[in-house]
């Protein structure tokens, strides 16, 4: 109850204090490039319940689940503010209607597709899936450049699954055995620093 309690009140102060900031981006988009403001896709939630993530979006408008689930180095479907967007995680802010809805919280594991939970070990599921999913982790700060490593990698869908995606798991395993109130406060203030001081 206090982790939920936490994340309303940071949601609606989010969403009330950076507003103006929010619909610039918006417009910004918009103006950018044709296709709606917000991308949805699928993701897998707590206990395995999936629902739309929003984010700003960041590349070309096209059908759903066109081309890889992955974003690779300098990937050509990314607008011009896409590129801006991604660089400063921006995209990410209309998580918080998710984290209001109920489906995310503002700390804990990244949702994935159902394509990669899928080849989630079944205790390490289990773990996983037992929190609600957040806007920010570990595993996020750990690999904020995670497609710049993608692109090194001859087969990128490969080295995720194999590579990374264990390693995001171990974390994100950590941080539920560990889950507290002042890990969360940690993690945000971690994650604002990378965000507006790049480190």
């Amino acid at each position: 109850m206090l982790k939920r309690g936490f994340d309303v009140l940071m949601a609606v102060t989010g969403l009330v204090v950076l507003s103006p900031l929010l619909f610039a981006i918006a417009l910004w988009v918009k103006l950018d490039s044709p296709g709606p403001v917000f991308f949805r896709q699928e993701r897998v939630g707590r206990s395995g319940r999936r629902f739309l993530i929003h984010k700003f979006r960041t590349m070309r408008h096209m059908p759903v689940d066109a081309g890889p689930q992955i974003t690779v180095g300098a990937d050509v479907r990314i607008t011009r503010a896409g590129k801006h967007l991604r660089r400063a995680k921006l995209d990410e802010l209309p998580q918080l209607i998710d984290v209001l809805a109920g489906a995310m919280s503002v700390v804990g594991p990244r949702p994935e597709v159902p394509r990669y939970v899928a080849l989630y070990p079944p205790e390490l599921r289990d773990k996983v899936l037992s929190v609600r999913p957040g806007i920010t982790d570990c595993a996020s700060l750990t690999y904020r450049d995670e497609s710049t490593l993608l692109a090194a990698s001859a087969d990128p869908e490969k080295t995720y699954a194999e590579v990374l995606l264990p390693a995001k798991l171990r974390l994100a395993a950590h941080y539920v055995d560990h889950a507290s109130l002042a890990t969360d406060l940690r993690l945000i203030w971690l994650t604002i620093k990378a965000v507006v001081f790049n480190r």
